[in-house]
């Protein structure tokens, strides 16, 4: 379902293999949190959706990686509200970032604007999110 959403939105979109179930429950053993049901669904079909240079979602283990060092970086604990309560999962190659919200779990996706470190609403889940973030060009189609 999910790899011919993709491609019906943006025939040109990369999209990475899928991902094993051993895999999805180590990123969520090393992140502490559960995944969205439909990131987990996505990531069975295609590790990741990029779009001109753009990484739309990004493959599970950068999921895992990114969200690691975010938490972990002391000198972002000084500058930004914590991120414990997000999940990111996706950027706009500007360096704002897309996120579920986990603490409580809820399918919204969120945008982290970098410079302000402020956060607002996008999308109702991820299918809003994809079929805004692949059908306008843009790192600011959010706005």
């Amino acid at each position: 379902m999910w790899r011919e959403l993709i491609l019906d939105l943006a025939a040109d979109a990369d999209l990475g293999g899928p991902v094993d179930d051993v895999s999805l429950t180590t990123v969520e053993r090393v992140l502490g949190q559960r995944l969205p049901t439909d990131l987990i669904a996505l990531f069975r079909e295609c590790n990741g959706v990029a779009l001109d240079g753009v990484d739309v979602v990004w493959g599970a283990e950068q999921v895992a990686r990114d969200n690691t060092a975010f938490r972990g970086a002391p000198d972002f604990a000084d500058l930004y509200m914590p991120f414990e309560p997000l999940m990111f999962f996706g950027d706009n190659a500007g360096g704002d970032q897309f996120a579920f919200v986990r603490t409580p779990e809820r399918d919204d996706v969120f945008v982290w604007e970098h410079e302000t470190d402020s956060r607002f609403m996008v999308a109702g889940g991820l299918l809003q999110y994809l079929e805004q973030a692949l059908r306008q060009s843009g790192e600011d189609w959010y706005r």
